[in-house]
C-alpha cells in the first residue's frame, strides 16, 4: 500500500512538467515564426526595390531616347538662358517623373570631359535628367537616378 500512496502523489507533479515543457516549446516557436515574418518582410522589401530600381531604369532610357527622337526640337539642346527655373519637366513614362537640367554655367560653353584629342570648335553642352519613381505599399518610398549627358557640338563661343 505504501507504493500506491506515492505513485498518487506524483502525478500532479508530471502535470506540471509537462505544462513547463509545453510553455517553453510554445515560447520558442513563437520566436521563430516572428523571426520568420520579419525576414519575410525585409526580402519583400528588398524585391520591390530592385523592381523599382530596374523600371525606373528602363524609364529613364525611354525619356531619353523620346527626347533624342525630336531631333532640333529635343529638350537636350536647351541652353541655360531657355531654361529659367533650372529645370524643366521632360515626357513621364508610367510612374517615372523626370526633369531636366542645364549644367553649363556662365556664358561660355564647356570643353568635353575625358576627351583625349582636343579639336578646336567643339564643346559640349553638359544636362542632367533626374529621374523619379515612388514605389512601396501605399507609395512611400522614392528612388531617384540622375543621368549626365555631355553631348558634343560645334560652337563659336569657346573663348579659344
Amino acid at each position: 500500500m505504501a507504493n500506491l500512496t506515492l505513485i498518487n502523489k506524483q502525478r500532479g507533479v508530471v502535470l506540471i512538467a509537462a505544462l513547463i515543457m509545453v510553455v517553453a516549446v510554445t515560447g520558442i516557436a513563437v520566436t521563430l515564426m516572428s523571426s520568420a515574418s520579419v525576414d519575410i518582410k525585409i526580402t519583400n522589401a528588398a524585391l520591390e526595390r530592385e523592381e523599382a530600381e530596374n523600371i525606373l531604369m528602363g524609364n529613364v532610357q525611354k525619356v531619353i531616347a523620346t527626347e533624342a527622337q525630336k531631333n532640333g526640337a529635343s529638350k537636350l539642346l536647351y541652353t541655360r538662358a531657355q531654361i529659367p527655373d533650372g529645370s524643366i519637366p521632360l515626357t513621364q513614362i508610367d510612374d517615372t517623373a523626370s526633369e531636366l537640367s542645364n549644367l553649363n554655367n556662365g556664358a561660355l560653353d564647356l570643353p568635353c570631359p575625358r576627351d583625349y584629342g582636343y579639336t578646336a570648335g567643339i564643346s559640349c553642352n553638359m544636362i542632367q535628367v533626374n529621374s523619379t519613381i515612388t514605389y512601396g505599399s501605399k507609395s512611400k518610398h522614392t528612388l531617384t537616378v540622375t543621368t549626365g549627358i555631355a553631348q558634343q557640338m560645334a560652337s563659336l563661343n569657346t573663348g579659344g
